[in-house]
């Protein structure tokens, strides 16, 4: 075997007169062993998960037949086309709990989705779970949120018949072009506590990871925004859980994988089952509910009530119908759908920019900020 430098670095010539490019003129990295196949690795999976996990099998089980990839498992094809898609990467663009912060410290949608698969996938390992499946629901779970929080359900709800849920839209609406796996689209659907449970263990330890999630980092939000301070959280969280994220998140997880563990169960046991519902109280009474945040909520649902209505009355405004893909009539139900859609997917600041731009709106009332 001899090796040179090419154009694109250094180039390994086996004796069977195969060239093979490395990186680095020093490379020297072999793994020493072969490579698994999907089906391999789906055999390993099936000896080694719990018996009630949910176990990937060739392409998956999706609206629109697919061949399955040689290596990747369906569930981590999902995974992969969620990171990949527009709607994961506008959420970057979507607050968590502050609009469009000068503070850039704080969460937003994105981050929020990532601490939830870091929250699910730590209990999914440890529970001898499927990992990509768990991934794949909790990096997908908040795709179908509207700009500007949970205040965008308000205003987009009146323009459905069958009305506005993040969940549903973003299973059933906003990823349908992915043909993800039914799995994955119904744990996204039913992540929500108010809905239905769903139908995979995976699916409900993103339930689970969501609200540990979004109690924890929301709390550290509002402390950096001046909101509350640590000292604040009552001692029926802080006796059970502590004071900081790191070991408030450790402790809700380790509960819940004992939960796992003995009763095979997935849930989560007390005290810390009482300390997160208080916890979540907490936030609900001291940042999500106080009278600024309310107010704030209103614009909100005012603002988008009101882009939804211009399109509405206007579809020829609509991206789809500029390009010539549909033709749409004023005031229509179609035109209700499509403007739901349009902005429903755009981010905090491109809908404040559109409300000063297409309506007129002056920019020092519009939402944004930490109230």
């Amino acid at each position: 075997m001899s090796r040179h430098h090419g154009a694109y670095g250094e180039v390994l010539v086996t004796d069977g007169g195969a060239h093979i490019h490395q990186a680095h003129a020093d490379s020297h990295a072999k793994t020493g062993g072969g490579v698994w196949n999907r089906e391999a690795r789906e055999a390993a999976l099936a000896s080694s998960l719990a018996p009630g996990a949910t176990l990937p099998l060739g392409a998956g089980d999706r609206a629109l037949p697919e061949a399955p990839d040689p290596y990747r498992l369906c569930f981590e094809r999902d995974r992969d086309r969620i990171k990949h898609s527009t709607a994961f990467r506008r959420l970057a663009g979507k607050c968590q709990v502050f609009i469009a912060p000068d503070n850039d410290m704080l969460r937003n949608r994105l981050t929020h989705a990532i601490e939830v698969a870091q929250v699910a996938v730590a209990i999914s390992e440890a529970g001898q779970l499927c990992v990509p499946l768990t991934e794949a629901i909790a990096l997908g779970h908040d795709c179908g949120h509207g700009p500007a929080g949970h205040a965008s359900e308000r205003a987009f709800e009146p323009f459905l018949p069958q009305g506005y849920d993040h969940a549903a839209y973003g299973a059933d609406v906003v990823l349908t072009d992915l043909n993800l796996c039914a799995e994955t689209l119904d744990g996204i659907r039913n992540h929500s506590w108010k809905l239905p449970a769903a139908r995979t263990p995976e699916g409900e330890v993103v339930s689970w990871a969501d609200r540990i999630a979004y109690v924890c980092h929301d709390f550290e939000d509002a402390v950096r925004a001046g909101i509350v301070t640590e000292t604040d959280l009552p001692a029926s969280v802080a006796d059970v859980v502590g004071r900081g994220r790191s070991q408030q998140l450790g402790t809700f997880i380790r509960s819940m994988l004992t939960c796992i563990a003995e009763t095979s169960v997935v849930g989560m046991m007390e005290p810390e089952a009482h300390a997160l519902e208080a916890f979540r109280n907490f936030n609900y009474d001291r940042i999500y509910l106080r009278p600024a945040s309310m107010e704030q909520g209103d614009r909100v649902i005012d603002l988008l009530g009101q882009l939804v209505e211009r399109f509405v009355e206007a579809p020829s405004l609509l991206p789809i119908v500029k390009v010539g893909l549909r033709d749409i009539a004023s005031g229509s139900d179609e035109a209700a759908e499509q403007a739901v859609r349009y902005v429903s997917g755009m981010t905090d600041r491109f809908a404040l920019g559109l409300a000063v731009d297409l309506l007129g709106w002056n920019r020092a009332d519009l939402p944004s900020g930490v109230p």
